[in-house]
């Protein structure tokens, strides 16, 4: 069964549908990540700057097809004629992905990094104060095609992986590491609760939660 959210139509006339994706459009997921990402800056100080949106994007489609897919939750944004225009992947604690697959994942993201892969591997260890073992809906990915920024879409996208939270009365944890997306998700309901800076000159990088719904007032 395909889950959905309605969307309502757009001063510009597009209309965009939010629904779960499944595994044939991993690519086409990937690369809608791969341009969001481009120029964002912990993806610009730990990836190589040669064939930089190509690394993106296998970066993406190993997220989306190793983790995503098989362990949460990737929903995605459609135009009227099908094209994804967003993308949101989250992970869920009641299909926690195995040590094995993280492994996996961080190896091949390593490869990709190229020439940071030191700094890849510095950043990494600098932000592990900011992870928590609550139990949470992790957002591990959220991004935009910058042809359809502007339209609202990365809070239609959130949406349904922030129900599903509430609806299992746990909170919602991500980190970023642009201070505009701070403010962004500060508007969806989260606050900072931690923050760490990459070393030799990396980026900032803020830890973000979003309470469970019997917590707010």
């Amino acid at each position: 069964m395909i889950a959905r959210c309605a969307e309502h139509p757009r001063e510009d006339g597009m209309e965009f549908d939010v629904r779960r994706i499944g595994p044939e459009s991993t690519a086409e997921a990937a690369d809608v990540l791969a341009d969001a990402f481009d120029g964002y800056p912990w993806m610009a100080w730990t990836v190589a700057a040669d064939r930089h949106r190509e690394r993106l994007g296998a970066m993406f489609a190993g997220t989306v097809a190793a983790v995503g897919l098989p362990y949460g939750d990737v929903w995605a944004a459609m135009d009227a004629d099908g094209r994804l225009a967003a993308v949101a992947v989250w992970l869920r604690p009641d299909r926690p992905v195995p040590d094995e697959v993280w492994a996996a994942v961080a190896a091949r993201n390593a490869e990709l990094a190229g020439d940071r892969q030191p700094a890849l591997h510095a950043a990494d260890a600098a932000c592990a104060s900011l992870r928590s073992a609550e139990p949470a809906f992790l957002l591990a990915t959220v991004g935009v095609r910058r042809t359809a920024q502007g339209r609202g879409l990365g809070a239609r996208v959130l949406r349904p992986g922030l129900v599903e939270a509430d609806r299992a009365g746990l909170p919602a944890v991500l980190e970023t590491s642009s201070e505009p997306n701070v403010r962004f998700y500060r508007r969806l309901g989260f606050s900072v609760t931690g923050q760490a800076r990459v070393p030799a000159g990396g980026p900032d990088v803020w830890a973000m939660r979003r309470p469970a719904a019997g917590e707010r007032v």
